[in-house]
């Protein structure tokens, strides 16, 4: 078994029916094809952690790669695994748009995220990187556009 993780810029203005259309079509394909993960979308960035057979995930990050719906695309970690530190996720996903940002409900989401990356026991160097990038993404001011 392999996992990678990758990150990368949303294009401007992917609206949120865009972001649900990944999420749903992420969900099939993953669940057709023995991948497990995480997706974080925020701030107009994503952050992702892939798992299962090691061609099946490469060829779906080239695919990845490819998606006009983003930019930036870079790996930062891949591995050999024994054991999937995924099992049964899904995509962490919070609807953005202007109001949310400062929200209870939005702070939540962000509290959330952290306490699940403290209360993770990753296993590879991959899922390690994978909390700590969501981490300081999720600690990060929101950028100035």
């Amino acid at each position: 078994m392999y996992t990678l993780t990758y990150e990368s810029k949303a294009k401007s203005n992917l609206s949120n029916e865009e972001i649900e259309n990944i999420l749903e079509t992420a969900r099939n394909f993953n669940s057709q094809n023995g991948i497990t993960g995480c997706l974080i979308f925020y701030m107009d960035k994503f952050i992702q952690i892939l798992e299962g057979p090691k061609n099946t995930v490469q060829e779906l990050f080239d695919n990845i790669k490819k998606d006009s719906r983003h930019s930036k695309v870079k790996m930062f970690s891949e591995d050999e695994i024994t054991e999937r530190n995924f099992p049964d996720w899904g995509m962490a996903y919070y609807p953005m748009n202007e109001d949310s940002t400062g929200s209870a409900e939005f702070e939540q989401f962000k509290r959330n995220l952290l306490l699940l990356a403290d209360l993770s026991k990753p296993t590879n160097v991959t899922s390690i990187l994978f909390w700590k990038r969501m981490k300081f993404l999720i600690s990060s001011p929101p950028e100035k556009v």
